[in-house]
């Protein structure tokens, strides 16, 4: 879905309030240890209103990108502060698991199926990583780069933000790109849709337009409720700290 009239001035939205983590040694449910990480004081009115756009959104998927965004922006890693693209790895591919939000016009603008890697699972993803050579996807906070014409067409940059999580993504050419694999034709005929080797891969009747509007240094974050990722993240724990 993509929305039009959309203005072009960045800034940095209000931050989110981080919660108590994991308590150790406790038995982990872990979309209920996301829903604690991210659990705020109070819901702030642009969460509210995004929720209200996006209602396959998990509340506290939105709120663990938001609390992400927010820590990255206060250290300077991102230069496209009023945009926001999330992941949610825990739906099946044949979903629509991608959003794009303009938070400063607080408007959905892309809601899109994605493909994960084709060693990450069949239509539920499950396994992801870092390493070169894996064909998984990997989860975090990326931040975009500028887009360029490759094997697969034209395509956009990542860059991790999250060490031993997702940092390798440039050396992995971990981009997003269209392919004709991701469709509601082929999640119709083969249960899922075709997988990447660990790119974000979305429709080619939508690439270059959400390439356009998410280049240049805005973040995406790619979510899966991986019980170590959401203790240790750097974004998601103590912001600008990882925990031991």
């Amino acid at each position: 879905m993509t929305l039009s009239g959309l203005p072009t001035t960045r800034w940095l939205a209000s931050t989110c309030t981080v919660a108590s983590l994991l308590a150790a040694g406790s038995t982990l449910d872990l979309r209920a240890s996301a829903a604690r990480v991210a659990a705020p004081t109070a819901v702030a009115p642009l969460e509210a209103t995004l929720t209200s756009l996006a209602p396959t959104l998990r509340p506290e998927v939105l709120r663990l990108a938001l609390q992400a965004r927010a820590c990255a922006g206060r250290q300077g890693l991102v230069r496209a502060t009023d945009l926001l693209t999330v992941i949610d790895y825990s739906l099946p591919s044949t979903q629509p698991r991608l959003w794009v939000f303009d938070l400063l016009a607080q408007r959905l603008v892309f809601n899109e199926l994605v493909a994960h890697g084709r060693n990450s699972g069949h239509n539920d993803t499950t396994r992801f990583s870092n390493e070169p050579g894996s064909h998984q996807s990997s989860l975090g906070l990326f931040v975009t780069d500028e887009p360029y014409v490759g094997r697969n067409g034209y395509s956009l940059k990542l860059r991790g933000l999250e060490p031993g999580v997702n940092d390798r993504a440039l050396e992995r050419a971990i981009v997003v790109h269209g392919a004709p694999y991701v469709s509601s034709d082929t999640a119709r005929h083969l249960g899922r849709l075709g997988r990447s080797w660990g790119c974000p891969a979305v429709a080619l009747n939508v690439a270059r337009r959400l390439i356009d509007f998410i280049k240049g240094g805005s973040t995406v974050f790619a979510y899966y409720p991986d019980g170590n990722w959401l203790t240790r993240s750097r974004f998601l724990s103590r912001c600008g700290a990882t925990a031991n």
